[in-house]
């Protein structure tokens, strides 16, 4: 059975990507919960929410489909009413299936705030290898990409979807998501993405971290004559293995969140940037920043919530930003701010920020942009983009988050997210600073931390002209 596409058009540049896997109902109830039932000592749930998604390959479908690109799902689905519920739930989707033989499977999730308390499985048993049509296996024939997102109830071991596969896998990029219980990738396949759970499973090797991910990625992909393995290791990044060795992608944020649709998120990404021509480091490395981008934005809950054409976050933005400060407030933390160009970092940044840091629970650095840098310092700065120095600035292990801003001073970007304490280096006269009457509008303080004399921006770049 074939059904029709509905709702949201393809961008200009989009991709056609083809999902292939199993689809299953995932619902999530969320409400708050103040007393213990009066027949056993567990928690009463007031519901506040009941949301309905489709999930497994469907979720990838959705996010992919949200980000403008062409996407068919292939996929089997029950004639009950929940199958025809998923239907629904995938606006903008092509939906290619064949009879799944067995019931629909439902998750349902149940959250008390940002707590899960139990998830509830119905026919999530093992069903038989269900039948492939071919419609199915035709579907495979125009896409410039491939996912298969294997959630272990017999989709991706079909044989007749497996030859098509491997067929497809000559020219075409195919990206395999693995799962315990599923089929292994079919060989030839460009990249499969397993967790470092997943890989210990199929590899059965020991280990921890990345000398066991190297190992494992290797492993598997000689076992799976696959071109490349790449074990993702959560906020870690990912480990590949290819045929030009192993290398690891770091992720540009460590902020945690909901992990759900995470692995289909980089899985995803990774197959939009192989179909856009990348190289497989850096289509690995776009899925990893696609899935930190993800947790950051709020995970799944964002993904469906309603902000129209609002882009998903990077990490390094007001909203990275916000979401800290509201974790570090819940605890009864301190925030503390500071700003600057950070044009060419040297020792005398690193020591002002690490001191501002002591300061209190979390440091955001408020960032010049391009823009204003050259407002203030002229036509030849920044030395380095924006981009380069939030980057740098991230990486140390001082800075929890970075916002940046066009005007000449911080302030407007102050008010977003107020801080308890601004921090300057002691060049400063604190009462001098005109962020000083800002924060006063909240009650937040300023204060100087130790300057280190010697160290200049502008003289390290008058050096290295020199040296030029």
């Amino acid at each position: 059975m074939t059904g029709g596409r509905s709702g949201g058009a393809a961008r200009a540049g989009a991709r056609r990507i083809v999902v292939v896997g199993d689809t299953l109902l995932d619902v999530d109830v969320s409400g708050t919960s103040e007393r213990l039932s009066p027949d056993a000592p567990v928690p009463v749930v007031d519901v506040r929410t009941d949301d309905r998604r489709a999930g497994g390959a469907g979720l990838v479908a959705t996010m992919l489909a949200k980000d403008g690109h062409d996407v068919t799902l292939v996929t089997v689905l029950s004639d009950d009413g929940r199958g025809d519920e998923i239907r629904d739930l995938l606006p903008g989707v092509r939906v290619v299936t064949g009879p799944s033989g067995a019931p629909t499977p439902v998750k349902t999730r149940v959250r008390v705030l940002d707590h899960a308390l139990v998830r509830i499985d119905e026919g999530c048993a093992t069903p038989p290898v269900p039948e492939v049509t071919a419609a199915m296996t035709d579907a495979l024939a125009e896409a410039d990409a491939v996912v298969v997102a294997d959630y272990g109830r017999g989709v991706a071991a079909a044989p007749a979807l497996r030859a098509a596969l491997e067929a497809v896998a000559a020219h075409t990029p195919v990206v395999w998501d693995p799962h315990p219980k599923g089929a292994q990738p079919v060989p030839g396949t460009t990249v499969a993405t397993p967790n470092t759970a997943e890989a210990r499973t199929f590899s059965g090797l020991g280990g921890e971290g990345v000398p066991f991910a190297t190992d494992a990625a290797g492993a598997l992909r000689e076992a799976w004559g696959t071109q490349a393995v790449a074990v993702t290791m959560g906020d870690r990044g990912a480990l590949v293995a290819s045929a030009s060795g192993s290398r690891f992608v770091p992720a540009p944020s460590t902020t945690a969140g909901d992990p759900c649709g995470a692995g289909d998120r980089l899985a995803a990404g990774v197959a939009v940037a192989l179909a856009e021509g990348a190289g497989l480091a850096d289509a690995v490395a776009a899925g990893v920043a696609d899935a930190s981008a993800y947790l950051v934005a709020g995970g799944v809950s964002a993904l469906f919530a309603d902000r129209g054409a609002e882009p998903v976050a990077v990490p390094g933005t007001d909203r990275d930003a916000l979401r800290l400060v509201q974790r570090v407030r819940a605890d009864g933390g301190t925030v503390v701010a500071t700003g600057g160009c950070f044009d060419l970092l040297h020792a005398g940044h690193a020591r002002t920020l690490s001191a501002a840091r002591a300061l209190g629970d979390c440091l955001v650095v408020c960032l010049n942009s391009d823009a204003s840098v050259r407002a203030l310092k002229g036509p030849e700065r920044p030395i380095m983009s924006q981009d380069d120095r939030v980057e740098l600035l991230l990486a140390l292990d001082c800075v929890d988050a970075v916002v940046v801003f066009d005007e000449h001073t911080p302030d407007e970007a102050l008010r977003r997210f107020r801080p308890d304490v601004w921090a300057k280096g002691g060049d400063y006269d604190a009462a001098d600073l005109p962020e000083a009457a800002t924060l006063a509008e909240w009650g937040g303080r300023v204060v100087t931390v130790p300057f280190h004399p010697g160290r200049s921006t502008t003289r390290l770049a008058a050096a290295l002209v020199h040296v030029g």
